[in-house]
Formats: structure tokens, C-alpha cells, sequence
């Protein structure tokens, strides 16, 4: 039997930035106590703070020709300040860069013991059932899970010599930046909390009720004031929900906190156990404290840990919507970027592993996301560019309109986000082999983003261009021509809609198959690299700046590498771009944003430079994680869960690469990892790795498939064999490891090419 995946730490608590977490993917909970206090700061996936009334996007369609006429001249920091300055007269909303609405915390329901006893708290989070508990220096024990079957935050607090103290409900401990009108209130067996906002913009949140359902053992419990007074207390039961306006909630409280857990479990648990990898090598401890794991280095069993980590935040905040920068938590009324949905890099980064680690149910939050922004969609595209089809903006929350930029972020420039977000909704097909969600969902969805570059592509390529969030060496601003990210995303989407025609048997592939036909190739840089943007250089060209934290142009090797990468030339050039950018990173500078490195390792691993991948791991380890093993976005700071989903994508990557009939075993295989087992690894046509495990200089794995299907299997050394895969039968392989270059050989095959490069 596996061991119980579970995280312990006694680093004190300075702020909710250091809390475990919980989560069912509509509500949450930091649990961050102390000695002195117990604290759960309670959230919920749809309580954006209605700060900002969403705006048109700027109708810049007619300044299209002179856009291009100044980026034809180099002219980069003109072109975007003229879409800011047209911005601004048409409407004076964008006379500043306007923020989208921003997650917040709902409410923080604390117990405070009179003649609290200091000393450490220790604290635990079982992973695979999402429970956290607290043990207090007195003996108190605070255990609390959010329940996916009961929609609620369920806490238990149990003390041998009986709970003395107050217990409240109360809003956060900030003054909120837009007026907010708070009523908490007690009365026996519930605690409540309503909030409203008086003057929200149109469109936004009009308040919500948090509620807190009490029932003690013992001792007795007294209304006082906006709290509960508890004298001699043994056992006290609390249910939690936050209900935000406008949307349904359960209603319901559990009878008992086992029970309710262990309905939970099965839901939970489910999704946690369809995938482990254990790495031989390192203290293996269960009990060992996060932050001792994380001062010992970036050792084999820390990387399986913090596989499980990732997993763990990003299972617990996928709801009805998916993540957003900070999860399902949040305990301030302003975080960091207003956390939200960022397309450009941020939400692909923590959904990347849902398909590779088995939880593909878990995606559908990000296409009813989409869905619900449809409309707006295809107004930004309208409005901004007028072009058909639709535009998906950089940043969004409350709504999908284009609202966010400014002359140096220069985010309308930025027209691949529908393309990029295609390749998951074919991965989604690809993994799952559900042709009525190909049908239905992912091909409108294709062809509308398609329909855009149909209108938008000019002679020249892709302008303008933006390649996120970079500057070109020899430029003076962000907007650009041809970045590599836009050919490469839209080139992806292309060959994914011929395969969708292809799949469905239905009509119109010509149609798109002319379209790939104008798409520009890749470049050379003439440092050897792969190009960041594709255009030619020249009087006014884009050179290449390496120190940044974003790897954009390595797109074509995120997912399915395109097949122009098969040029031995062009493979060699985005070798060199992946460790050009990776010896930025190894520097002190290089602090922020952990999923550049998310982005280094899956090009990596896509190469087969298991060294380069592993090294991406490994600095992701050492500077990401709080001893709670919760991410963050810069070196330990900034509460974010980007990488709880990329750094088990990069992991699964190095053990295995998959395409539609080519799955790849252990093409990154570092020599850090000499032993280990990996279950329940998915690749695309459907494939599932039940087993793969290795040893010394030999291997073995065990393969199926969602339906029948005849797969390609490279082996280590450049083996391959065809089998035939079903559903209900595994296929037993054993194979022999083979060290050094050769266990990593790069093969790249498609039976859909392109034109152009």
C-alpha cells in the first residue's frame, strides 16, 4: 500500500499567506492559527469584489493601417501609446490601466481562548482527503475540510480541558477599497455575516452571506455581543458556507464531521489517487516537516512531494470556474493583480497537468468560463480589430471584455489567447476521445478563433504582435511583428482543426488548410536561437532578449511539437533558446514569476534534455514553495497556483511525451531519478499508462486505452513497437534503460504538416 501523502509544518504563522489550505473548488479555507488564535479566512470561487463597471472594448479597429505603418518603422512605443491615447478620448475609464474585479476573502471565523499557552502550533494537511489540522500548545485540536459532497466548510475544535473563549464571524481585517456595507450577527447555533455594496458598477456583485452553523458538547455557549461565548466547551461542531448572490447553494448541514468527512474523501480522494509518482533517493520521512524538506534541496522524494502538493491546490479550487491566480483563497480585498484569469500564461500553467495526471473532468470549469464570455469574445474582436471570430484578453475576471492595458503592457496586441486556449479544448478531445465534446464544444470554439486570423493575418504575418510580457532587444516597446508565440499558436490551431474535420467527418478543411498556408515559419536567430519573433530582422528588426522571465516562443514545444521541428536546424536553435533562457534563471535576479520555468521544463522535456528539465524542477523546488508546501509567484512570496499545475505537467512530461499515435516512455529521464513508479499517467489518442516503472537498466509499464487503437511506443534508445490498445485489456512492456544521449533521442512525426517553414 502507498503511503499517505500528507504535509506537516510548525513555521509560525505571519499572515493567511502562510495557511494550509482547503478547498471543494467553489469554497475555501486558509486555516493560519496561532497560539493565540484559531483562524479560518473562508472564500468562495465567485466573490470578486465589484470594483470596476467592465468597458467596450476600445474601438481601435480604424486605427489598424497606422498601427501597421508604425511598426513597419520600428516604431513600437508610438504604436501602443496610440492605442491608449484613442482609448482615453473615447472613453475616459481608460485614462488609467483598468483592473478587472478582484478575488477577495469572504469572512474569518475565529475562535480566541481566554489565557491562550504560546508555543508552536503544529499543523497538517492529509492531502488526500483535504483535511488540515491544527494542534494547539493547550491541547486544542482545530480540524477543518471543505466538503465537495456538502458544498461547505466543515470544522471541528475538541479540547481535553474544555474551549474557554469567544468565537466569531467577522469580515476581513483591511478596509475595502469600495464601500461595503457588513452586518455580522450572533444568535444561538449560527453565526451569520451579510455584506453588500451599495454602490457597485453595473453588472457587479450585489453582496453575499456567509453563514456558520454551531453546535457544541459540553460547557455551555452564550450569545455576546457579535460572537458566541464558550465556557467549558469539549467538542464544538461548526458548517460554514459563503452564498454569493445570484448563484445557487447547498443548503444542507452534516450531521457529523466523521461522516461528512468521509464522504468527502470518496470524492476527493478519487481524484487525488489517479495519479502518484515515487522517486527513490532523499529522506522519504511521511512526517517530515515542509520546511526541513525544503532546506534539504531539491531531492528525488521532495519532487514527488511537491507533485502531490501541486496536484492537491489545484484539485481543491477547480469548480464550477477554474483557478484563479490565487486558487479558490484569498484572505485581502486587493491581491496581487487582482489574481483573476491570465490567459497569457498564468491559468495554462495550473490547468496543465489536469489531462496528464487523469482529472480531465476537472477542465469544464474553464469552457463554461468561456462560454459565459462568448459574447464578449467576439465584441473585443470586433471592436478591436474588425475581424470576425473572437479575441480573448490577457487578463479577465467579471467579464471577457478587453479592458486591461497600457502603453508599455501593451495586452491588445496580444491576439493569440483563443488560439493557445484551442489546444486545450483539443487536448481535452485527444485524452478523453469524447467526440460529442469535440463536436459541440471544442469545434465552434476552434473555428471561431480561427475565423479571427482568417480576417486579421495580412501579407506581412501577425501585425501587430506581442510576445508576453518581452521587449525585443533592439525595440523600445512591447507591441511587435510576428511573435513567435502568435505563428505558433495559430499554426497549432490549424493543424487541430484539419484533425477535428478529419475526426467528425465533416466539411471545410480546405478552408483552413489555406490558412496555414499563410502562415509564416519560424527563424533563426543569429545567436542560434529559435527567434522570439518569427518576422525577418533587419533596419528595424526584433533581436532576442533572454533575461526575461516569460519563454513565450517555446509554445511550439508546450504541447504536441510542431512538426516544422523536425528540421535538425530548427531543432538545434530552440535547444539553444531553452538553455539561453534557462542561464538567466540560474541568476539571483531572476525572482518572479515561477511559471517561466514551468514553460523552460516543458520545452525540455520535449527535447529530451532531461538535465535542462530537471534543473527547471529543481529551481522551481528551492524558490517556490512556503514550508505549508503552497506555491507562490515570486521566491518565497506572493501566494499563487500557477505551478501547483505545471510542476507535475513538467514531471509527467519527462516520463512521458505523447502525440495522436506516438506515446514516448521516459524521454527525460534525469540520472537524478535512477528508480521510481509512476500510475495512472495519460497521454493523448486516449492513452493511459496504468504503470511505469524503472530500475537499474531495466523497465516495465503496463498500457491501455480508451478505445481500440493501434499506438506507436518509443522506447529509451529509439525502440519502437506498435501495439494494439483496448479498454479492458492491459499490455504488459518490458524494455531495457540505455544510458547517456542516446536515452533521450528527439523524434518529431505528425501526419498533419504545414506550409511555411
Amino acid at each position: 500500500m502507498s503511503a499517505a501523502r500528507r504535509v506537516r509544518t510548525r513555521h509560525p504563522v505571519g499572515n493567511w499567506e502562510d495557511a494550509l489550505v482547503t478547498g471543494n473548488g467553489r469554497q475555501g479555507a486558509l486555516v493560519h492559527s496561532t497560539a493565540e488564535r484559531v483562524r479560518l479566512t473562508l472564500g468562495h470561487e465567485r466573490l470578486f469584489l465589484p470594483v470596476t463597471e467592465p468597458l467596450p472594448a476600445p474601438a481601435t479597429a480604424s486605427l489598424l493601417p497606422e498601427l501597421r505603418e508604425l511598426l513597419r518603422r520600428g516604431r513600437s512605443r508610438e504604436a501602443a501609446g496610440r492605442i491608449t491615447e484613442f482609448a482615453a478620448r473615447e472613453h475616459p475609464g481608460y485614462a488609467d490601466t483598468r483592473w478587472i474585479d478582484p478575488l477577495v476573502g469572504a469572512a474569518v471565523l475565529s475562535f480566541a481562548p481566554r489565557g491562550p499557552r504560546p508555543g508552536p502550533v503544529t499543523r497538517t494537511c492529509d492531502l488526500d482527503s483535504g483535511l488540515v489540522t491544527e494542534e494547539l500548545p493547550d491541547g486544542t485540536v482545530h480540524r477543518a475540510f471543505a466538503s465537495r459532497p456538502d458544498d461547505a466548510v466543515v470544522v471541528e475544535l475538541a479540547s481535553p480541558g474544555g474551549l474557554d473563549g469567544t468565537l466569531r464571524l467577522t469580515a476581513l481585517e483591511e478596509t475595502p477599497p469600495v464601500p461595503m456595507a457588513v452586518a455580522p450577527e450572533a444568535a444561538p447555533g449560527l453565526l451569520t455575516l451579510r455584506a453588500d455594496f451599495p454602490e457597485r458598477p453595473p453588472g457587479g456583485l450585489s453582496g453575499y452571506t456567509v453563514t456558520c452553523a454551531v453546535s457544541a458538547e459540553g460547557g455551555r455557549v452564550g450569545v455576546g455581543g457579535e460572537g458566541l461565548d464558550l465556557r467549558g466547551v469539549r467538542r464544538l461542531r461548526l458548517v460554514a458556507r459563503v452564498r454569493v448572490d445570484g448563484f445557487a447553494a447547498s443548503a444542507g448541514i452534516p450531521e457529523d464531521f466523521a461522516g461528512a468527512l468521509e464522504r468527502h474523501r470518496a470524492v476527493h480522494g478519487d481524484l487525488m489517487s489517479r495519479f502518484r509518482l515515487e522517486l527513490e533517493g532523499g529522506p522519504a520521512h511521511p512526517d517530515a516537516l515542509g520546511e526541513d524538506l525544503l532546506a534539504a534541496g531539491a531531492a528525488p522524494d521532495l519532487i514527488a512531494r511537491l507533485v502531490d502538493a501541486g496536484r492537491y491546490a489545484i484539485i481543491s479550487s477547480c469548480g464550477d470556474l477554474p483557478p484563479t491566480l490565487q486558487g479558490v483563497w484569498s484572505g485581502t480585498y486587493d491581491p496581487p493583480w487582482r489574481s483573476g484569469y491570465t490567459f497569457d500564461g498564468n491559468l495554462p500553467s495550473a490547468l496543465a497537468a489536469l489531462h496528464t495526471t487523469g482529472t480531465p473532468e476537472l477542465m469544464t470549469g474553464l469552457f463554461d468560463l468561456l462560454d459565459g464570455m462568448a459574447d464578449d469574445l467576439a465584441e473585443n474582436a470586433r471592436r478591436l480589430y474588425g475581424c470576425r471570430g473572437i479575441l480573448l484578453p490577457a487578463h479577465a475576471s467579471t467579464s471577457g471584455r478587453h479592458n486591461h492595458f497600457g502603453p508599455e503592457w501593451c495586452l491588445t496586441c496580444w491576439t493569440a489567447g483563443a488560439a493557445w486556449t484551442s489546444r486545450l479544448y483539443w487536448d481535452h478531445y485527444s485524452h478523453t476521445r469524447d467526440r460529442a465534446f469535440l463536436r459541440e464544444r471544442a469545434l465552434p470554439f476552434l473555428t471561431a478563433a480561427a475565423e479571427f486570423h482568417e480576417d486579421f493575418l495580412t501579407d506581412e504575418g501577425f501585425s501587430p504582435s506581442y510576445s508576453p510580457e518581452n521587449t525585443p532587444g533592439d525595440g523600445g516597446g512591447q507591441a511587435a511583428v510576428n511573435a513567435t508565440m502568435d505563428v505558433a499558436a495559430v499554426r497549432d490551431l490549424v493543424r487541430n482543426l484539419l484533425r477535428a474535420h478529419r475526426v467528425l467527418g465533416v466539411p471545410g478543411s480546405r478552408r483552413w488548410a489555406r490558412l496555414g498556408a499563410r502562415l509564416p515559419g519560424y527563424r533563426v536567430a543569429p545567436g542560434g536561437e529559435l527567434a522570439e519573433w518569427a518576422g525577418p530582422a533587419g533596419p528595424v528588426g526584433q533581436t532576442e532578449r533572454h533575461a526575461h522571465r516569460h519563454a513565450s516562443h517555446l509554445y511550439p514545444l508546450w504541447y504536441e511539437t510542431d512538426p516544422a521541428l523536425a528540421s535538425p536546424r530548427l531543432r538545434a536553435a530552440a535547444v539553444a533558446a531553452v538553455r539561453a533562457r534557462l542561464e538567466w534563471w540560474r541568476g539571483q535576479e531572476s525572482d518572479e514569476m515561477a511559471f517561466g520555468l514551468v514553460q523552460l521544463g516543458l520545452a525540455a522535456a520535449n527535447l529530451g534534455l532531461a538535465a535542462e528539465a530537471h534543473e527547471t524542477l529543481s529551481l522551481l523546488a528551492t524558490r517556490y514553495w512556503r514550508p505549508t508546501l503552497v506555491p507562490t509567484h515570486n521566491r518565497g512570496s506572493l501566494f499563487n497556483v500557477d505551478i501547483g499545475g505545471g510542476f507535475p505537467a513538467v514531471a509527467a512530461a519527462m516520463l512521458a511525451r505523447s502525440a495522436e499515435g506516438r506515446l514516448d516512455l521516459l524521454p527525460a529521464l534525469p540520472r537524478e531519478w535512477a528508480s521510481g513508479r509512476v500510475e495512472g499517467l495519460r497521454a493523448r489518442g486516449g492513452v493511459v499508462v496504468e504503470l511505469l516503472e524503472w530500475s537499474g537498466d531495466r523497465a516495465r509499464a503496463r498500457l491501455r486505452a480508451v478505445e481500440p487503437r493501434e499506438t506507436v511506443v518509443a522506447l529509451p534508445g529509439g525502440e519502437r513497437r506498435k501495439v494494439d490498445l483496448v479498454p479492458d485489456r492491459t499490455v504488459s512492456l518490458q524494455f531495457p534503460m540505455v544510458a547517456g544521449e542516446e536515452s533521450n533521442r528527439f523524434e518529431i512525426s505528425s501526419t498533419t504538416p504545414l506550409a511555411g517553414g
